[in-house]
């Protein structure tokens, strides 16, 4: 390990350093422009930790089932049943196999694309009523939406309140996370606690709601996880955690789409010139048209790599490993910087622009199997990441429809950590409606 370059040791485990970036997302990025493809660099919660961003390497790291417990407790305050991101391979096995019986089912999302496109249209018509009328809330509308979508689809059910639940998810989050790395205030300790109970509490008495809606019968999440044979609080757990990580992830992803298509009006027009083609006269796709809308699907895969929605993951290695010409112990935390892989110079020449064009067949062809890898790699990857396409391309192609986006002049959009890659004051956008802007 001590031959593996990396910064040096500093007293406090290396929070000043990653403070100093601006979180942990960014100081990855910093660590592997400094140090190369491999770097060792202290974590809290961790005694070693090295980070990979080769995707080549990747490969060995693969297969490994194993999440580093306190790297990940800060989702404990969630879980009622043991952590659901730390379990042991035994016991996430048979979960995993429960929610990829659900979520990954082409047949079923076909089944609930009429209702997705519905949600959709829904939005895009409260948007076209206040267009003219001050910018929109990019993350707020559609994390809110895709909370919809989620719990239409695999819950069985729905929430009175969906913009109280994305706020409240935000408070816990920035509670139980913001404070891993980024120390309170003076004084406020109890203050952000009480806060972020309160929305927890909040949160929990929704997820019963939404159980007491679905029953432990019919053909949704909810009834694959009694099946499986999980407890009560294991499938309250569930739940939980499933709307929390799917209306964050499609959410973040449709709208960063939007503000990269934004700020590139040729690349704009040339996916909206597609859907225009594919829907010819329609204002909304049918399943069968996704497939059709490839250059719209190369621009959200694009923005995906320039901004990934999980902007890192970790594993722990249970025995001993090669990466090149390092040898790693087993116990060392193995550090998965997605948004450093994909801003690897090797695999991406110049990382920092977007160029849809780069997801081209015989682009993709050309680069490593893990270059790329948005929902994670392995046995602990998204068991989503279907779902999740289909929705953020049902969404994009909806609103590109129907409205123009252009930046809000002067708004500032900063990408922070909220266990997202999450626009620190939004993404807001003022919108003209395109039959009125021809």
């Amino acid at each position: 390990m001590s031959v593996i370059p990396g910064p040096p040791a500093r007293d406090d485990g290396g929070l000043h350093d990653i403070a100093a970036a601006g979180g942990l997302h960014a100081y990855q990025l910093r660590l592997h422009a400094a140090y190369g493809p491999v770097v060792r660099f202290q974590l809290p919660g961790a005694d070693s930790a090295v980070s990979v961003a080769d995707p080549v390497l990747l490969e060995a790291t693969a297969k490994i089932n194993k999440r580093p417990e306190k790297l990940f407790e800060f989702l404990a305050p969630l879980c009622e049943a043991g952590n659901l991101q730390t379990l042991p391979a035994d016991e996430h096995a048979p979960l995993r196999r429960a929610l990829l019986s659900v979520l990954a089912g082409r047949r079923s999302h076909e089944a609930h694309f009429a209702g997705f496109a519905a949600l959709a249209g829904d939005l895009a018509g409260r948007w076209a009523e206040r267009a003219g009328q001050g910018p929109v809330e990019l993350q707020k509308d559609l994390s809110a939406l895709s909370l919809r979508m989620i719990c239409q689809y695999a819950l069985g059910g729905g929430v009175d309140d969906p913009d109280k639940v994305v706020t409240a998810f935000e408070i816990v989050l920035g509670e139980y996370l913001g404070r891993l790395y980024q120390p309170a205030e003076p004084g406020t300790e109890e203050q952000g606690r009480k806060r972020a109970e309160e929305a927890l509490a909040y949160l929990r008495d929704v997820v019963n709601g939404v159980l007491a809606a679905a029953g432990p019968d019919g053909d949704n999440l909810v009834a694959a996880l009694h099946a499986a044979g999980m407890s009560p609080a294991r499938v309250r757990d569930t739940v939980l955690m499933i709307m929390l990580a799917a209306h964050h992830t499609t959410g973040v992803a449709v709208s960063w789409t939007l503000h990269l298509l934004s700020r590139h009006p040729d690349e704009a027009e040339r996916v909206t010139a597609e859907i225009d083609q594919v829907l010819a006269g329609r204002t909304t796709p049918e399943y069968a048209d996704l497939k059709e809308l490839s250059y719209l699907q190369m621009a959200l895969k694009e923005s995906m790599r320039l901004y990934p929605p999980g902007p890192y993951g970790a594993r722990e290695s249970t025995e001993d490993l090669v990466l090149g010409d390092y040898e790693i112990p087993a116990g060392t935390t193995i550090f998965y910087p997605f948004w450093a892989v994909h801003m690897n110079p090797r695999y991406w020449p110049d990382p920092e622009a977007f160029i849809p064009g780069r997801f081209a067949p015989e682009e993709v062809a050309r680069r490593p199997r893990y270059s790329y890898i948005p929902f994670g790699l392995g046995p602990r990857s998204c068991e989503g990441a279907s779902l999740a396409m289909v929705e953020a391309e049902l969404v994009l192609t909806i609103l590109l429809r129907r409205f123009r986006f252009q930046p809000l002049p002067g708004h500032d959009v900063v990408p922070i950590e909220r266990f997202v890659l999450w626009a620190a004051d939004d993404i807001r956008m003022n919108l003209t409606p395109r039959s009125a802007a021809r």
